[in-house]
């Protein structure tokens, strides 16, 4: 993009409301709560740093995530503006970060083009964190403000001097909030992976700091290289991908395609970088163009008939293509940007993508041919698929509306309805049984259905599952489905804890991915969560799902019927205490894990703690082999002015300052450590542990945790499922089928790039990128059935 020439400072920063709303109802600006809501977060910092490469002014993005599931977002752009806001009397910074409807993107002068348009983004990640750091590097100052939970705690302060620019966002979620915050580093990636693909001039480095994963984005192809990727696991039917640009006015278009010897289409559609996964008049307006020129260019060649005239399903069939438009004023649906609304769009682009296409075709006349035989092929497909659902749909009639081994509920209402398509006979006799049967219906299949990614629809519809399953949801398939038609709100995938389970589900996903995709993007579809684990001590049954919870329930058993005492005072702990000592102990070696990562002891970053206040040091500096530590920015000031001390490079001319973002958690382990009335050095603390009169021992703090759970441990038998046919119907709903206490799982459909990757690699026709697959992950395998 052309560099915007303006000068960026407060006078630039509009205001249009605050953020009030925003923490009691979060979903409306992000999403969710869930793992959507929490990734959402990164993608707003970073798309600001994406607009001002945009503009011209960024060439480098890195992302962080910390041991303690914080975030760093830095760039090399110009860097907020600090200078006094005219009406609203605080640096421009703090008005961009804490005030909803704040920022540069309104007035098109700073930014002429943008994703984050609705000046909503920065300010809601403030507002929905814990805590938020903000450094800025302009004017050669560094400067630095902090925040919680959206209000400013410090002032904006001059912590050094520098020759560079840029800003650099440092965020924890509020699990006050999410009902996560653990990021998935592969959910991140993917996505500035992405940006880097749409954005050739950037570099985008990518670090997990809990993995000790670093990767580097840099794909100077662009688009083509996008298509390239998505293509990879697939026999191309020319290279390489055609890529075009068109600007007109105040708009861009650029796009990449190319086709393969498979059924399926892929396309990525993006506005100003936001993934409109929902697609809109851009896409509408491609899809358009792309028919248009190809049935003109095939009856002017006599490759089709004059009479006959290919689809839109039909031209599409291999396609795999990017679209990327950057407008001034992107009309979204919502402020997670999904769909694109701007009516002006579509005639743009599809007029373009006809005179574009139809001379690719024009001058590559052997891709042209393999394009047109492919949709011909695709045609007569079509046609047999067309006879293919006529001969379901007298089936249906003679057999009746539904399949007769559907047990359908009696409850009309489709948003209360629910239906789980159940592995096996057996499995499917006891959910029947075990279900409520006013609003669940059970449908069982038998075997494993046909590999969808492999075969065209007519042979698709042959298969009898299939057809079962088309019929008992009611909404069709493919193009003809129709989200409205739909008889159950949620669709519910339940099979077996092994690896014939494991093949079912996925056979059945990608069977809804290539011919239901609205069910998985509209939230209709789940996957049921039967215990791994039950365990057993005495009368006492528990069933487990995860590790964690698996941890939860041993501390609980390890705390009864202890008596833990503190050997210096005597001082005695209830069961509650104990468990809660444990978990201290255990996130007390957790913390030391990531304060050894950077450069210094958690002992002696305890002992620093301040007795009245409780806060603990935010920076350390190490100067000639001297530590220092500070607890404010002023404090980091004057030392940085008195020692003439800058931030150009912070790890080298003998010094090195180290911002300690585990401060916070660190406080509220002291915090909890003096509740229980711990000394001040609780590391060194000893505990009396005795069962009974002839089972005693001693223990340090450090020790703690590993006792108490080895002491859970002691007389529990544990009991693993493999299949949903081992449990009996009342264990089934009492696990899995009662909505009061089963666990599902939603299946979405963040990222469509990498869902297509991993379809193409699990399920598609090469053998080589599956056993690569296998290879790379091996090592993270759970809960493997041998």
């Amino acid at each position: 993009m052309e560099k915007v020439q303006s000068k960026y400072d407060a006078t630039k920063i509009q205001v249009l409301g605050g953020i009030e709303a925003v923490r009691k109802r979060p979903a409306m600006y992000i999403g969710d709560t869930s793992v959507f809501g929490l990734h959402h977060l990164v993608y707003e910092v970073v798309d600001n740093s994406i607009d001002e490469a945009m503009a011209g002014y960024c060439t480098e993005i890195s992302v962080v995530v910390h041991m303690d599931n914080s975030v760093s977002v830095s760039d090399n752009g110009r860097g907020i503006p600090v200078d006094i806001h005219k009406t609203e009397n605080k640096p421009a910074v703090e008005v961009v970060l804490t005030m909803l409807h704040a920022g540069g993107k309104f007035d098109r002068k700073s930014y002429r083009v943008s994703g984050g348009l609705h000046g909503v983004g920065v300010s809601v990640v403030n507002a929905l964190s814990e805590w938020f750091e903000v450094e800025i590097c302009k004017d050669g100052n560094v400067y630095h403000q902090k925040y919680e939970r959206g209000k400013p705690v410090s002032e904006l302060t001059v912590v050094g001097k520098t020759k560079k620019t840029g800003t650099t966002v440092t965020f924890k979620p509020d699990s006050e909030i999410f009902e996560t915050v653990e990021f998935d580093d592969n959910i991140l990636a993917s996505r500035l992976k992405e940006l880097a693909f749409l954005n050739p001039d950037i570099t985008i480095r990518f670090e997990d700091e809990r993995k000790a994963r670093t990767e580097v984005f840099k794909f100077e192809g662009g688009l083509s290289s996008f298509v390239e990727f998505l293509n990879k696991n697939k026999t191309s039917l020319f290279t390489p991908p055609y890529y075009f640009k068109k600007v007109e006015d105040d708009m861009e278009l650029e796009v990449a395609f190319q086709y393969n010897d498979g059924y399926n289409e892929t396309i990525l559609s993006f506005v100003n970088n936001v993934n409109t996964r929902d697609g809109g008049t851009h896409l509408t307006g491609f899809r358009a163009g792309l028919t248009r020129s190809i049935n003109e260019y095939g009856k002017k060649n006599q490759i089709i008939d004059a009479d006959t005239t290919l689809s839109g399903e039909d031209v599409r069939e291999g396609l795999t293509a990017v679209i990327s438009l950057k407008i001034p004023d992107p009309q979204f649906e919502g402020q997670t940007k999904a769909k694109l609304g701007n009516s002006n769009v579509k005639p743009f682009v599809e007029s373009i993508t006809f005179d574009k296409i139809y001379t690719f075709l024009e001058e590559h006349p052997d891709a042209a041919k393999s394009i047109l035989s492919k949709a011909i092929n695709a045609l007569k497909s079509r046609e047999a698929a067309r006879r293919a659902r006529d001969l379901t749909r007298k089936k249906l009639a003679e057999g009746g509306e539904l399949p007769g081994k559907l047990a359908d509920c009696s409850i009309r209402d489709p948003k209360f309805r629910e239906i789980f398509i159940v592995e096996g006979d057996s499995a499917g006799g006891s959910a029947k049984q075990g279900r409520d049967r006013t609003f669940q219906a059970i449908l069982p299949i038998k075997g494993k259905i046909i590999n969808t990614e492999k075969a065209r629809i007519e042979k698709v519809l042959n298969n009898n599952e299939i057809r079962t399953i088309i019929s008992a949801i009611g909404a069709g398939y493919g193009d003809e489905f129709d989200i409205e038609k739909i008889r159950y709100n949620k669709i519910i995938i339940m099979t077996d804890a092994d690896v014939d389970g494991a093949h079912i589900r996925t056979l059945l996903l990608t069977f809804f991915f290539r011919q239901m995709p609205e069910l998985i993007k509209q939230g209709y579809c789940y996957i049921a969560q039967p215990p791994l684990y039950k365990i057993k001590r005495g009368k006492k049954e528990v069933y487990i799902e995860s590790e964690s919870e698996m941890e939860n329930i041993l501390l609980n058993l390890g705390s009864e019927k202890l008596d833990v005492s503190l050997a210096s005072s005597g001082r005695k702990f209830s069961s509650m205490e104990i468990k809660k000592i444990a978990q201290l102990s255990k996130k007390f070696a957790e913390l030391g894990k990531m304060l050894r990562k950077r450069g210094f002891d958690i002992k002696e970053y305890f002992s620093l703690v301040n007795p009245k206040t409780g806060m603990l040091p935010s920076y350390f500096i190490r100067l000639n082999g001297d530590h220092h530590y500070f607890y404010s920015d002023q404090e980091l000031s004057e030392f940085m002015n008195k020692n003439q001390l800058n931030n150009q490079s912070l790890f080298g001319n003998g010094y090195q300052v180290v911002e300690i973002y585990e401060r916070r958690e660190c406080e509220k382990v002291f915090s909890e450590i003096k509740n229980l009335e711990l000394s001040k050095k609780f590391w060194n603390d000893v505990f009396n542990i005795s069962k009974d009169q002839h089972n005693s021992s001693q223990v340090s703090f450090e020790q703690f945790f590993d006792e108490i759970k080895e002491n859970g441990k002691k007389g529990i038998t544990v009991q693993r499922y493999k299949g949903l046919g081992e449990m009996n119907p009342e264990q089934l709903w009492e696990t899995t089928m009662d909505p009061a206490t089963r666990r599902l799982l939603r299946v979405s459909l963040d990222d469509a790039a990498k869902a297509e990757e991993i379809f193409t690699i699990l399920m598609g026709e090469q053998v080589e990128p599956r056993k690569q697959f296998i290879q790379n992950y091996a090592l993270e395998a759970r809960n493997i059935d041998i």
